[in-house]
């Protein structure tokens, strides 16, 4: 890495006299190696730590925090693979956002303020940059609204800016096209005509802060999951000690169909036990006593609590199962 350090970032704390040097470790592992248009797109990711300062005043719970985890990602690019690549992370924010029923939000393309100097690069590269947003942006079908202002200092973004339950809104999944980092770190490729090209970056962040995703998600859910999300997705409750073997039975095979399971065979009545689980918010809470014992059969509260008795064991675990394999909001 002492080849690198001359391109490393140096920052004293404002809590200690320790000082910190930062890494642009993408573009190192880039230039590594020579590259060729044949190894274009280059795509490097990682779920890495990234810190902040915010003021005390500012932090707020998950969504906005000093210290968070961020599914970076840098897409390395010839100019003609731009529009190509932009909807292809593009589509992977709306598949996950899909996934999650997570449907109440606007997409906003950040321009430059042109009244502003802390933007780097040459005016003709943020022009080519902005309208390939724009362009990724209209071919969504969706509406978008362009933010002068919004851009990050090395180039324009296109950001998904959701609403969470109490109306607030919360910027998530992000792409940013970047031509004026590549020139800076002075990065290049052999073309076809056997020349040097500038690559151009895509900055690429589906989730953005995986710590602000999870805070909008869970009030999304109301903190009751979908099965497939639910971190346990079927509690088991004992109504008494003699309906453990068959617990454990039901435990088994719920688990060799890979559903989380936990169990309570504890001396609590099945009142307290359903009021302490019912808390924790599972998917699904099982009752078990004599007669499910006996027919091999459960009594369920699913996502509804209303409870369903005398259901056959193969047909709860192949119906959570598919609730599962489905992932359905």
């Amino acid at each position: 890495m002492a080849n690198y350090r001359i391109s490393w970032t140096r920052a004293k704390s404002k809590v200690t006299s320790e000082a910190d040097e930062l890494s642009p470790i993408t573009f190192a592992s880039f230039a590594s190696q020579p590259r060729s248009y044949r190894d274009l797109p280059l795509r490097l990711a990682e779920f890495g730590t990234v810190y902040r300062w915010e003021q005390s005043g500012e932090i707020s719970g998950m969504t906005r925090v000093r210290g968070f985890t961020q599914d970076d990602a840098h897409l390395f690019v010839t100019e003609d693979q731009i529009a190509e690549e932009v909807l292809g992370c593009i589509e992977l924010v709306q598949v996950i956002f899909g996934t999650l029923g997570m449907e109440d939000y606007r997409v906003r393309v950040g321009l430059r303020d042109p009244d502003s100097s802390k933007y780097v690069g040459e005016p003709e590269k943020w022009d080519r940059a902005e309208q390939a947003c724009r362009d990724a942006a209209a071919s969504l079908g969706v509406p978008f609204t362009e933010e002068e202002g919004e851009a990050a200092f090395y180039g324009p973004k296109i950001d998904f800016v959701v609403r969470d339950v109490l109306g607030r809104e919360w910027q998530l999944g992000t792409v940013q096209v970047d031509y004026n980092l590549p020139e800076r770190f002075d990065l290049s490729y052999v073309g076809a005509d056997g020349e040097k090209h500038r690559p151009v970056m895509i900055h690429r962040a589906p989730f953005g802060s995986m710590e602000r995703f999870c805070g909008v998600l869970i009030e999304h859910f109301g903190g009751m999951f979908p099965t497939w999300l639910s971190p346990t997705q079927a509690h088991i409750l004992t109504i008494s000690e003699k309906h453990i073997d068959y617990a454990n039975q039901v435990s088994t095979a719920l688990k060799e169909a890979n559903v989380r399971v936990e169990m309570d065979t504890s001396d609590d009545t099945i009142g307290k036990k359903l009021r302490t689980h019912r808390a924790m918010r599972p998917a699904y809470l099982l009752i078990l006593g004599d007669e499910e014992a006996n027919s091999g059969t459960v009594s369920y509260m699913g996502p509804d609590r209303e409870q369903v008795n005398g259901v056959a064991l193969a047909d709860f675990v192949a119906m959570i199962e598919a609730e599962i394999s489905s992932r359905s909001a």
